[in-house]
This record gives structure tokens, C-alpha cells and sequence, in this order.
């Protein structure tokens, strides 16, 4: 569907054994090494040189950097893992909740209040086990050196769920203080993403204390919960919210196919699965509609699936030719996609570091650097722009 460029890596366990490209014209790469140093390579617009940074991840999922330089990475399994000076400290943050790790579920996402410097609060999201089955939790607490205190659960996702399917999630602030996050659906259809009285397959709006903002758009209606800010979002694993135009994007896994961007924006229904570009995975028809009134169409899709996952926007002055572009990572497509935009519309796209492994989180360091984080391959790597 679309003009795909490519870049292949052969990898051999954590190493990166080698480079080629698979079409003329595609991204290119120098003479590798048998050990996970930088290697050079060519984009559509510029050069950049992949650093490897880590090769021992197991299930990275979100990741965040604290004023003092230092990096936090999160495993599914429940640790929280510290970086200084793009190394791996070999220390991990203590006294962290109790995660309920199954399928998709575990410890998520991580991110800051946009006041941490003040008010020293770290946003954590994560299964915990309640009755039989999951639930999908939102939690702030504060560090004291390597150490979590003050925990405590400001939003917690209802009803439970059994089996760790299609939990998002993503953690994003806005401009005026207001966090979103995303929760999947929980494989269940047609039911959770299109009612509004459960809190799966949504997107919800909180106040940095897990109170609802009374502007919400289903607050004070019958029969829906307040938090909801868009539904019908099958498994959204990837948001960011771009500050300049005050705007919100994410990214969710179609079935087989039919992998969205979407624009969210308050009150919208994204249809799943009253509308999809996909199948299901035994092939037969979920819906005959990919459009439908009353549903908000994605700004692109991916047929076939990509399985997307963390996304980033490059504001860095570091990228000049990838400025306002979104990098989304791809999980079962195994590179990241780098979409061009023209405001709210779709341009085009390029695919970046082909095969580096199941990418789970791609973010713009405070310094301006772009990371992202593998499964299977267990990687981290930092993009350094070469002139």
C-alpha cells in the first residue's frame, strides 16, 4: 500500500552480525563487525549511526529519563532498569508493586509528571492480579536514590479480565497537566471497545491525582464512565502527544491487518469492530465495512499488520530532515516506521533498520537523541545523525 525503503539485519542472539540491503535503491549499510558497535547507515534523508547501547533486554516495554541524566527502562517481568551515560548501571529501582505478568500484561509504560522537578511524582502502568484475573493499573510514586515510596494506585481499569490479552499501554501529559493513557480491549468482541461501561478499548483522560476532569465527554451520561475520552481502540500500544499543536496520536494492532495512526480526539469513536481494514486470524470476515458514519477513519493504515507499538515525534533540531515526523516501532514487521505528515494528513513513509528485532519503544531523549528498545533481540540502540 505503500512505498516501502528497506533496511535488513541479520542477527545472531544479541549481536548484530550483519547489514545488507534488500532492494537498489534501499537503505544501506557499512562492513559490520562481529561485536554490537556502531554501524553507519544511509536513509532516504539522512545518515545515521546505530550505537548499541544494550544487548540483554527480555520484555522492554516504555522507558523515561530523570533530571539528572539518568534513563529508566521497564521489563514486563516488573523491574525497572537504570542507565547512566547510555550504560547499564547493573542497578534496578526497589520496592516496586506487585505486577501480574501474563501475555501482554506486566509492568508498561513509565513517565514523569511535567512538574517531576517540583513535585517529584513517576507515573507507572501495570497488571496487578485482582479475583481471578487481571487488572490494568495506573500508579504514581516518588525515588528516594534507587528506591520507589509513596506508591499509590490513582486509576484502576475495570472489570477484571482473565488471560493478559490487548493491554495497551501507553502513558502521555498534555500541555495543561492532564494525563491520557490507553487500554485495550482485552480480546473481547464486539462488547468492551464499543460500550462505555467498562474501561477497556478506550483511551481515558485523568488529572495527574487520578481525578476526572469534568470537561470529559461522557461525564455526567447514563451508563458511562467518566474517565473515557475515545473508544472502539482495539489494542492501542503507542501514543504521543505533540505540544507544539497540542495534539494527541496513536498507534493500535488491527487483527491480521489493519494496523492504524489515528488522530484522537475527544469523544470520537474509532470503530473497532464495527469497521476494520483487517481480518480476523483464522482468516474469516470480522466486518464487510472499513468506513462507516458516526466513526473516525485512521490517517493511515498498515496492510499487511505491523503489529505497532511505542511511537515518538521528532522535534530535535538533531533529525533537521525528519522534523514533525512520527517513528513508530513495529513489533512482528521488526524495524520502524519513519511517517511523514503534512499537519493532520498522511505523505509518506520509510522503513528504518529492517529485522533489528521485535521493536516494543522508540523516544527522543531530553537531549534530543531518539532510543528504541528490542524483544527477542534485546536491544538498546541510540540513532547519533552523522553529516
Amino acid at each position: 500500500m505503500k512505498n516501502l525503503k528497506n533496511l535488513s539485519f541479520i542477527l545472531t542472539g544479541a549481536a548484530l552480525l550483519a547489514f545488507t540491503s534488500c532492494e537498489e535503491g534501499n537503505s544501506t549499510v557499512d562492513e559490520p563487525s562481529s561485536e554490537p558497535s556502531p554501524y553507519a547507515i544511509s536513509t532516504d534523508k539522512m545518515n545515521i549511526k546505530v550505537d548499541t547501547l544494550h544487548t540483554d533486554f527480555i520484555n522492554p516495554w516504555g522507558m523515561t529519563w530523570l533530571p539528572d541524566g539518568r534513563m529508566l527502562v521497564t521489563e514486563r517481568k516488573g523491574e525497572i532498569l537504570i542507565f547512566e551515560n547510555d550504560a547499564y548501571t547493573g542497578e534496578k529501582i526497589s520496592s516496586m508493586p506487585a505486577v501480574k505478568e501474563v501475555n501482554q500484561a506486566g509492568l508498561l509504560d513509565i513517565t514523569l509528571h511535567p512538574n517531576y522537578e517540583s513535585n517529584g511524582w513517576l507515573y507507572l502502568s501495570y497488571s496487578r492480579e485482582e479475583g481471578d484475573g487481571e487488572v490494568l493499573v495506573i500508579s504514581r510514586a516518588k525515588l528516594n536514590g534507587n528506591t520507589l515510596t509513596d506508591l499509590e494506585e490513582i486509576f484502576v481499569n475495570g472489570p477484571t479480565w482473565k488471560g493478559g490479552r490487548h493491554f495497551g499501554n501507553r502513558m502521555v501529559f498534555d500541555n495543561a497537566g492532564y494525563l491520557y493513557f490507553t487500554n485495550g480491549d482485552k480480546g473481547s468482541r464486539p462488547e468492551n471497545a464499543q460500550e462505555l461501561d467498562n474501561d477497556h478499548g478506550k483511551i481515558h483522560r485523568i488529572k495527574d491525582d487520578g481525578s476526572i476532569p469534568e470537561d470529559n465527554p461522557f461525564v455526567g451520561k447514563d451508563g458511562a464512565n467518566p474517565s473515557i475520552w475515545t473508544y472502539g481502540n482495539r489494542n492501542p500500544q503507542g501514543m504521543i502527544y505533540d505540544s507544539e499543536n497540542d495534539r494527541i496520536w496513536s498507534v493500535e494492532h488491527g487483527p491480521k491487518g489493519g494496523d492504524e495512526l489515528n488522530l484522537i480526539q475527544k469523544g470520537k469513536n474509532y470503530g473497532w469492530p464495527k469497521v476494520t481494514y483487517g481480518i480476523d486470524y483464522d482468516g474469516s470476515i470480522i466486518s464487510e465495512e472499513t468506513q462507516k458514519e458516526g466513526i473516525e477513519d485512521p490517517v493511515t493504515y498498515w496492510v499487511p499488520s505491523i503489529a505497532t507499538c511505542g511511537m515518538a515525534m521528532v522535534t530535535s533540531d538533531k533529525y533537521p530532515a525528519w522534523k514533525g515526523n512520527l517513528l513508530v516501532a513495529a513489533l512482528a514487521g521488526q524495524h520502524i516506521a519513519r511517517v511523514e505528515l503534512d499537519g493532520t494528513e498522511y505523505v509518506t513513509e520509510e522503513k528504518l533498520l529492517d529485522g533489528i528485532g521485535r521493536v516494543r519503544q522508540v523516544s527522543q531523549s531530553p537531549d534530543g537523541y531518539i532510543y528504541a528498545v528490542t524483544e527477542a533481540t534485546g536491544l538498546l540502540i541510540k540513532l547519533i545523525p552523522q553529516e
